[in-house]
């Protein structure tokens, strides 16, 4: 099995829209009580937050003025948190532009089940079928890439290597660009041979308007008998991926949307406008460029990103991907016994890596955002990357005995991490401190007086 590598950050498309909506409701917020006026003004802001995010206009008109409805009418404004009641029903809301239908993939009893991937030219769909067969074999699930795309040889080339770097199989033909559909069809007879769970065939990529390509499509369609037909959604595309997939789910019938490159730095609201505008699901999410970077859509988890709220539940579910049962027992048991050593640092700091980026992983905890600018340079990834070349550079007698790194040593560490000795003075003095904290809260001090006598604030 692949390495999990680390994920990007799902919600840097939004960083903008998720700016200024926390603005708009911080000034709700402040005002305590607020009036239909308050709520009409807020609601102009997020409006226009929403057209600067390249959300389509329809979709941003509507979206408000189901805000506005509920929140007016419905004696919002004289309860006791109005500001809070508005913020809910926007959140709410936005949960419901993200989550149109069943987000989830259901196997049919009888195997092979057929996803065809279908989307424009250049919308990543030879990554993404890579990318969703390594997600459903971590399901347990068994998979064969088919490479339908004949009229561009270097994308059967692609998902063959793909396929090879994965350890996951790949079906293809030499065949003319006409042949498509007989690919696909061959295919999966060969998915039947092999008594797979799932065929994913990457076609080639396609204009809406181009009637005999997307005639070819209804070919394919009809050959194969696909389960799942998902479209590849460019999220940097902006609002041509809007009218793209109203088309494709016109012609094809899509069961759902993936969006493609949500990790980039575009405004990313037409990926917000898709799944309302064809009202079929967002699947998944790709969040960077490597194999594993494909992350399964919960519309309510992204809502709360957006809005600043965090999201707990997916920083648990990569916590636990990262450290064992096992492992949090005998870090445990290493903290108790004042045994914690540079060498179980780390191993710390490189699964906190693999969980993602520091900023990513503080989007996803409440509150945390407006911390930014305010953190120290402790939380940093560069400031990782250096703490971890200089461990890695030590011996591990120098990682389980610290306190009796010399002069000379720490000379000889810091040529070999590219670092300085007062880098590496640092590293120790605060490793220090952490055990100190760690003898603290595991001897005992950890009391009724708080840690090392600090009393704990009344209740």
């Amino acid at each position: 099995m692949a390495e999990r590598t680390q994920p990007g950050n799902l919600v840097v498309m939004f960083d903008n829209l998720t700016d200024k909506l926390t603005g708009v409701f911080a000034k709700l917020g402040n005002k305590g009580r607020i009036t239909e006026e308050d709520v009409d003004a807020a609601l102009r802001e997020v409006r226009l937050a929403l057209l600067e995010a390249d959300v389509n206009f329809k979709v941003a008109r509507e979206f408000v003025g189901a805000i506005r409805e509920k929140a007016v009418g419905a004696d919002v404004l004289k309860g006791v948190s109005p500001s809070q009641a508005v913020v809910k029903i926007v959140h709410d809301q936005l949960v419901d532009l993200l989550g149109s239908g069943d987000n989830t993939l259901k196997p049919k009893s009888a195997p092979p089940n057929v996803i065809m991937l279908v989307g424009l030219q250049g919308s990543g769909k030879t990554t993404t079928a890579a990318k969703l067969a390594l997600h459903l074999r971590r399901q347990d699930q068994r998979t064969l890439l088919i490479a339908a795309d004949m009229r561009r040889p270097a994308a059967m080339d692609q998902l063959e290597a793909l396929g090879k770097q994965l350890d996951i199989p790949v079906y293809r033909e030499n065949a003319g660009p006409e042949d498509a559909p007989k690919v696909a069809e061959n295919g999966i007879k060969r998915a039947k041979e092999m008594g797979v769970m799932w065929a994913i065939v990457d076609t080639g990529g396609r204009l809406h308007v181009d009637e005999g390509l997307m005639g070819e499509l209804d070919e394919i369609k009809r050959r194969t008998n696909p389960l799942e037909i998902l479209l590849v959604v460019d999220a940097m595309t902006g609002q041509d991926a809007v009218s793209a997939a109203d088309e494709f789910n016109k012609r094809t019938g899509l069961t759902g949307l993936i969006l493609s490159k949500l990790d980039g730095d575009a405004r990313g609201g037409a990926a917000l406008s898709a799944t309302h505008v064809t009202g079929v699901p967002i699947k998944f999410a790709g969040t960077g460029e490597k194999s594993d970077a494909l992350e399964v859509f919960h519309p309510d988890r992204m809502a709360s990103r957006i809005l600043g709220m965090g999201d707990v539940v997916t920083l648990v579910e990569r916590a636990q991907e990262q450290f064992s049962e096992e492992e949090a027992i005998a870090l445990e048991r290493k903290m108790r016994k004042a045994q914690f050593d540079l060498d179980d640092f780390l191993t710390q700091i490189r699964q906190i890596q693999k969980m993602g980026s520091i900023a990513s992983i503080l989007e996803m905890i409440p509150g945390a955002r407006a911390l930014r600018g305010k953190l120290p340079a402790d939380v940093d990834d560069k400031k990782m990357k250096r703490m971890e070349a200089m461990i890695s550079s030590m011996t591990m007698w120098e990682r389980q005995h610290p306190d009796r790194i010399n002069g000379s040593r720490r000379k000889r560490v810091a040529r070999g991490s590219g670092t300085t000795p007062a880098d590496l003075n640092q590293l120790l003095a605060q490793f220090k401190q952490m055990q100190k904290m760690m003898k603290q809260f595991t001897s005992g001090k950890m009391n009724k007086r708080g840690i090392a006598g600090i009393s704990p604030p009344r209740r």
